[in-house]
């Protein structure tokens, strides 16, 4: 028994620390989890109040104005509205497009998403730049393009006596033009990083190509899609010039009609319920969104999309083929319109237009300086927009890379509302709200690129964050574990991953900047207008000569934008990899 004591007393004693041990532990994850929640807050604190303040404030106001009158509130107009059967019509059209639209784009972009991640060509990445000049056109001028492509005595009318004008499909193609670098961008920029071996040891066990592709790569780019596609949807469902040009007085969509009951009619109460009918529709769309694509997110291997592209054989040479003959009509023949017409002035082929933009002597008062000048404004307004979204964005996602709680779900819907929010509605809202102390923002030139950088956030949170959940939570934890700072952790483990996805952020957030149109035009100043306002304001007016030159500020405005993102992406590219050289065979 002497001897049994002992041991007992050492069993005791054992089974004692290892409670201790447990509840050691436990009190340890307990602390980590709360160092996590309080991290995520600090996180989410900049966004949230970014979007309090230059989002649901100005809508809000809007939508109260509209449905306010003398202290009380007249919800009674909202059952009128929605009862009306044109507003009914007009409701559905708005969704089956949007659906049809995201469709084609996804059937159409995706295999352009594997040839710009996977294949190595030529002229890649100017191409890549270029398939991106149609998201920043202001949509009045791609409408007019599309109609000399497909209206009357257009180039389809003249070779084939085919006219789609005034169509559902004149629309629909249109959508896909614009649209189509959403996808090659968002999809493409998580494919390049896939390890191609995990599909390549499939195949060694006997799955055929499109099996390997099926069950290995297709899960894998699952979250990358569906972010593509909702803000296709999100793009497709808020259609404003596209539809107004090439839908004539058949076809209408919520912002058109918004627009209507907004600037034509002067009817506030219908507006603010269309826009609460707007918001609602998005809203369902968000979390149906969030709770099928959360379920397909976990870590993936990820490697340097330097080394994932080859050259392209067998099969590939034809799909490539496909691609470049898609891009080529899709895309570069109606941008090649819009350069013809710039150079078309009556008398024969000149730079007439162009020289007419240095002054405001031939824009019949319709600036206070020289169109021209308006490059500068939009390239100074979309520098600062990028910052901002970047900032906002990036914060944002990494708060998001934790999929836990109602909150952060919430939080993610929150920041996609801007995609779905009528611009007319946002910049109405701007010129209502921030004109008094202390957000008496009316004279600063800064309310241009915050309006921008809203539409920016949602696509730098969407390419970011599946780059971010894909990274193994495993190596943020061993790196813990060794006693790396959250900080640490995050630049070292997480930033050698997302250098490249924070580059085609940026790129997205300054072509949305370049581009944005519809909230701009209410805040520019008459000084100091962006491209895309200019070019509308030409437009809006009689005369071959006013034509004339937005169809030049419109080819400047292609060039710009094909420039600055190539010499963004290749700039930012040699910064994440300094030890990359050039890549003669056309990198991203």
């Amino acid at each position: 028994m002497d001897l049994d004591r002992p041991v007992a007393e050492k069993g005791a004693e054992s089974g004692a620390e290892g409670r201790a041990g447990s509840r050691a532990d436990r009190l340890r994850s307990r602390a980590a989890a709360a160092r996590g929640s309080a991290t995520r807050l600090a996180l989410m604190a900049l966004p949230l109040a970014f979007f309090a303040v230059f989002f649901a404030y100005p809508v809000a106001s809007i939508v109260g104005r509209g449905l306010r009158e003398g202290g009380t509130w007249h919800l009674g107009r909202t059952g009128d509205v929605l009862g009306d059967p044109s507003i009914r019509h007009v409701l559905w059209f708005t969704c089956w497009q949007a659906a049809a639209s995201t469709a084609l784009t996804l059937a159409v972009a995706l295999p352009g998403a594997y040839v710009f991640a996977r294949l190595a060509f030529p002229g890649k990445r100017l191409l890549r730049a270029l398939v991106t000049v149609p998201f920043v056109l202001p949509t009045v001028v791609a409408g007019a393009a599309f109609l000399a492509l497909l209206g009357r005595d257009g180039l389809a009318d003249r070779l084939f006596g085919v006219r789609l004008d005034t169509s559902v499909w004149a629309i629909l193609i249109a959508h896909v033009f614009f649209n189509y670098a959403v996808v090659v961008r968002t999809v493409g920029g998580l494919w390049a990083q896939l390890d191609p071996r995990q599909e390549e040891a499939a195949r060694m066990l006997g799955a055929s190509r499109l099996r390997a592709w099926r069950q290995v790569t297709l899960p894998a780019l699952g979250p990358s899609v569906a972010a593509a596609a909702l803000m296709v949807f999100l793009f497709t469902f808020t259609s404003f010039g596209v539809v107004q040009i090439l839908g004539g007085p058949t076809y209408s969509t919520l912002e058109v009609e918004i627009y209507r009951e907004t600037a034509e009619l002067l009817d506030l109460r219908t507006a603010a319920v269309l826009t609460l009918v707007q918001l609602a529709a998005v809203g369902a769309i968000l979390a149906v969104h969030a709770r099928t694509v959360r379920r397909a997110e976990s870590a993936l291997r990820l490697v340097d999309a330097a080394g994932t592209a080859h050259r392209p054989r067998g099969g590939e040479k034809t799909l490539l083929g496909a691609v470049l003959a898609s891009v080529a009509l899709l895309i570069l023949l109606p941008l090649g319109v819009l350069a013809a017409r710039s150079l078309d002035p009556p008398g024969g082929y000149g730079l007439t237009y162009y020289r007419a933009l240095a002054s405001t002597d031939s824009t019949s008062g319709t600036f206070l300086v020289p169109p021209l000048e308006t490059v500068w404004n939009s390239l100074r307004y979309a520098v600062a927009a990028t910052v901002i979204a970047l900032a906002v964005g990036g914060l944002a996602a990494a708060a998001l890379v934790r999929r836990a709680g109602r909150l952060l779900r919430a939080f993610d819907a929150l920041l996609m509302l801007p995609l779905g929010t009528s611009a007319v509605t946002v910049g109405f809202g701007f010129l209502i709200t921030l004109d008094k102390p202390p957000l008496d923002l009316r004279d600063s030139w800064l309310l241009v690129p915050l309006a921008q950088a809203l539409v920016g956030v949602p696509f730098v949170v969407r390419v970011m964050l599946p780059v971010l959940r894909a990274v193994d939570h495993r190596l943020r934890e061993a790196a813990a574990v060794l006693g790396a700072s959250p900080v640490r952790v995050r630049r070292e483990i997480e930033l050698p991953f997302v250098a490249r996805a924070l580059g085609i952020a940026a790129g997205f957030a300054f072509a949305v900047s370049l581009g944005e149109f519809g909230a701009t035009v209410f805040i520019a100043r008459s000084d100091s207008p962006t491209l895309p306002v200019a070019v509308a304001r030409l437009l809006s007016r009689a005369g071959d000569l006013d034509y004339g030159q937005a169809m030049a500020l419109s080819t400047i405005l292609m060039l710009v934008c094909a420039a600055s993102l190539l010499v963004l992406e290749t700039s930012w590219l040699r910064r994440a990899d300094p030890r990359r050289s050039a890549d003669p065979a056309g990198g991203f």
